[in-house]
Order: C-alpha cells, then sequence, then structure tokens
C-alpha cells in the first residue's frame, strides 16, 4: 500500500533528479508553482493532501519519466546516512517574492513567514538560505527554477556573486565589481541587462552567493 510520504518523496526525487525544486517541477509541468510545495500536502487541520493523478501525470510527460521509472522512486529508500549527514536544511524563497516586505530582517537574513525549506550538499548555520531563479536576467549561469544558496555572513569580495536587496525593494543577483565609501559597482550576469552603480544608502542588504544547484 502506498503511504503518503511515499508519494511526495517520490515528486521529491523527480524534481532533483531533473535539478528542479519542486515548484520548478510544476512549472515545467504547465502547473501552478505551488502545487507542490510542502504546505500544500497538509490541510489546515492536520489531514493529508494527495496529488491527483492528473498532476502526475503532467509531470511525467514534462520530465519524459516512464510509470516504471516513477515506481523506482516510490520504492527507492532514502538516501545513504552518508549523504544525508552531508546535507543541510535552508529556508526557500523564490526570488520574484524576496523584493517583498517580511522575509527578512535589516541585516539581510532570513525572518517571518512564508519560507518552504530546502536541502543542499553545502554548509549552513549562519543564517544561508535559498532563492530559487525565475525568469532569464541571470542566464548564462543561472536558469529559470536553478537554486541559489545566498550567505549573509559571508564577506563579499571583488569579483563575488551577490545577490543585492535596494531599499526601493528590488532584488536582483549581480556580480561585485567594485564597492567604496560612496559607490558600489555591480556588472550584470545577463549581458542584455544593464551594469548598475548604487549608493551605499540605496542598498538594504548584499549577500554572497555560495552556491548553485547547477
Amino acid at each position: 500500500m502506498l503511504s503518503h510520504s511515499q508519494i511526495w518523496t517520490a515528486i521529491d526525487r523527480l524534481a532533483e533528479r531533473n535539478e528542479l525544486t519542486a515548484s520548478g517541477l510544476a512549472r515545467r509541468a504547465g502547473l501552478d508553482p505551488t502545487t507542490f510545495n510542502r504546505s500544500k500536502r497538509v490541510a489546515a487541520d492536520g489531514r493529508e493532501r494527495w496529488p491527483s493523478t492528473e498532476s502526475v501525470a503532467k509531470i511525467l510527460q514534462a520530465t519524459g519519466t516512464t510509470i516504471g521509472d516513477f515506481l523506482t522512486l516510490l520504492g527507492e529508500r532514502t538516501r545513504r546516512a552518508r549523504t544525508e549527514a552531508a546535507l543541510r536544511q535552508v529556508p526557500l524563497l523564490g526570488l520574484a517574492q524576496a523584493g517583498a516586505g517580511g522575509f527578512f530582517d535589516d541585516g539581510g537574513f532570513p525572518a517571518g513567514q512564508g519560507w518552504d525549506q530546502i536541502e543542499y550538499p553545502g554548509p549552513g548555520g549562519d543564517g544561508a538560505y535559498a532563492l530559487e531563479v525565475t525568469g532569464d536576467s541571470m542566464l548564462p549561469l543561472y536558469r529559470d527554477g536553478d537554486i541559489i544558496i545566498v550567505s549573509p555572513s559571508a564577506t563579499c569580495r571583488r569579483g563575488d556573486r551577490v545577490v543585492v536587496k535596494t531599499t526601493a525593494g528590488e532584488v536582483m543577483a549581480k556580480v561585485l565589481q567594485r564597492k567604496t565609501a560612496r559607490t558600489i559597482e555591480l556588472a550584470s550576469l545577463n549581458p542584455d541587462h544593464p551594469n548598475r552603480t548604487l549608493a551605499p544608502a540605496d542598498i538594504e542588504w548584499m549577500a554572497r552567493i555560495v552556491w548553485a544547484s547547477q
């Protein structure tokens, strides 16, 4: 008999196999990006919610996965203990959401409500968190659906890839080119998007990108 946990774990593994988050997998299948969010898996009254057969069929078609392959994912045991020990859980937020208020404190550390969780094979414990890339503004380095891990406690140096939030609420990923007492120069990852020069007073916080899913 299939369990609620087995079904959702198989969907998560299918997303990982295709280097996607659960929301990225839903988006690829033409579904609402929140379809497979952890918050959607249990109702407010504690009842378990199951994915529909239609949504499962769509993600199989979108990823070229056979029923047999999906059944294999259902039967797989959890990762080896050594691998699990190397994985860390960090908060996850969509890059487009990051400009909204309430998700970060004044230092750029995760705060408030609305965060999902994601595992990644890297260091944590320093306030690190994950952002899911949306759109093409970060091509060719990062694609839509990629995950970047950001560390607000890491020192930002020239040449580092960084995520910057302005006091106006704009969130962008750039390369730190130069930082002085008067200006911060940011190079765009995508040549179709302009470089930016900002005054330190116009930046709410800046955090270094320490890992990416691709």
